[in-house]
């Protein structure tokens, strides 16, 4: 085994420059080089956050009558979130562990509550096709069967189709602000009147959206309605570790009151241990991440975030008006900031051969497809490299326009062959294979689209996958 256990400890300082060996290979996120995935702002305030941490490392929020400090954190957390969302004064919640556990939990709620008060023993949800995969994930995780709602010609959820999609089955109606592959804000405001027409209760997903869209408010941008204002809202996840800028493992949820949330909990009572009370999916819950989220609210109050949302939204609008003036690109839908993706705009350029030519200057851009494009998480950090981003961007539609052999070749035949291969079972059984397989005790790391130049790093399945889509597409 490749990383068994040592048969002896071994000195701090090794282990610890070991440590730091370990991500040689990791994304250069400290340059402003990738664009989703890490919130970076600067080495001193990370040393700060691991200060916040360390300080409760070994707090545990599994009893909050035991650790009355993190309870005192959380109370904090959700007061502050939901003041930002304009909650009520009955507005409640809890601290989770990231934007899924927070999606997980809104739709375990609603299945209960609906089982509970209106005996569904079939329930659905109906959410846009442009929901986080979290929602998917958690359809299949709680059994509640998904409804998705299309999207009109500029990519925004056809509200239009909501209530024809609403049955006895339905227990929850979602909205995102902003949906993630293209950045709008679904129409939230026309969501809600028809599920409260209906008596159907409405989340709205901010996970991204939660900790700068109020802070972009306040800078004068106009947005349309997407938050407890809107009369339908019942519940709302924000993400505190996205633009709220903690630690890695610190989201939220919110309800409008305590009926709802009572539902998202577990008791057992006669259990050997004791009677037994949980208030979301973890049992131990991390010390560190409560005082590092409650750190980082305290770290910039109003005034910080505000201009962090200044920089982000200046940077959103330097990329968005960089994109639009290059003929071959396109921006994806009507996003409203900090999230961005673009597409080609003529068939010459394919636009995940672009992507790989970023790759290549050193970028790491993620690929979206149902439209093909690619995608960008902006953030404040990235305000000093966008003139350079779109310098190279210019580049490499270039050189894909004058070669178009390119869409052939690398990651842009593994995603173009993922994307429109119509067997979308047999992508998904041999995706699942080969990520199943990394993680075998002592198995290599995933790599699911490694061009096969590098020494044939390119997993042989997707490898066998391209191949057939390339000739797929050659007989159409």
């Amino acid at each position: 085994m490749a990383h068994a256990l040592p048969e002896h400890g071994r000195p701090p300082d090794e282990i610890l420059q070991d440590l730091r060996g370990f991500g040689a290979h990791d994304p250069n996120y400290k340059d402003a080089r990738l664009w989703s995935l890490v919130y970076w702002l600067d080495e001193p305030y990370a040393d700060f956050l691991g200060q916040a941490w360390q300080a409760y490392s070994s707090a545990n929020g599994l009893n909050p009558s035991a650790f009355k400090s993190l309870k005192q954190f959380e109370t904090q957390i959700i007061a502050a979130t939901a003041e930002l969302l304009h909650g009520g004064p009955e507005t409640c919640g809890v601290v989770t562990s990231g934007g899924t556990e927070s999606c997980l939990l809104a739709v375990k709620t609603y299945r209960d509550r609906a089982r509970a008060t209106r005996g569904v023993r079939h329930p659905e949800m109906v959410v846009p096709t442009t929901a986080h995969v979290a929602w998917f994930k958690a359809s299949e995780y709680f059994g509640v069967k998904l409804r998705l709602l299309p999207l009109d010609d500029k990519l925004h959820a056809d509200v239009s189709k909501l209530e024809s999609m609403i049955n006895r089955h339905t227990v929850m109606v979602l909205g995102s602000a902003p949906e993630y592959p293209h950045g709008s804000i679904d129409p939230i405001e026309a969501m809600g009147a028809v599920a409260q027409k209906h008596g159907i209760p409405m989340h709205v997903d901010a996970c991204v959206g939660g900790f700068i869209l109020p802070f972009m408010a306040m800078n004068g941008v106009v947005l349309p309605p997407w938050d407890y204002r809107v009369p339908g809202v019942t519940s709302m996840s924000a993400d505190l570790h996205k633009y709220g800028f903690a630690a890695k493992g610190a989201s939220t949820i919110t309800y409008r009151n305590l009926e709802l949330l009572k539902h998202q909990m577990f008791v057992c009572e006669d259990w050997p241990g004791g009677v037994f009370a949980s208030p979301a999916l973890l049992g131990t819950r991390p010390g560190g991440a409560y005082a590092a989220a409650w750190a980082a609210m305290q770290r910039f109050g109003v005034a910080g975030y505000r201009d962090l949302a200044a920089r982000t939204q200046q940077a959103f609008e330097r990329m968005r008006a960089g994109i639009e003036a290059q003929p071959e690109l396109k921006v994806l839908g009507e996003p409203h900031g900090p999230l961005l993706a673009y597409g080609s705009a003529t068939p010459e350029v394919n636009i995940f051969a672009v992507g790989d030519q970023m790759d290549a200057k050193g970028w790491q851009v993620n690929r979206l497809q149902f439209p093909d494009g690619l995608h960008a998480m902006i953030t404040a950090s990235h305000l000093p490299v966008i003139d350079d981003y779109l310098r190279d961007l210019r580049d490499a539609a270039a050189t894909v326009k004058a070669d178009p052999s390119l869409a052939g070749k690398g990651r842009a035949a593994t995603y173009g062959m993922m994307a429109h291969l119509p067997l979308r079972g047999m992508v998904r059984h041999k995706v699942l294979d080969l990520f199943a397989n990394s993680y075998r005790a002592g198995g290599p790391p995933l790599n699911l689209d490694a061009p096969a130049s590098e020494g044939g790093a390119q997993p042989p399945l997707l490898e066998r996958l391209a191949a057939r889509y390339v000739a797929w597409r050659q007989r159409r």
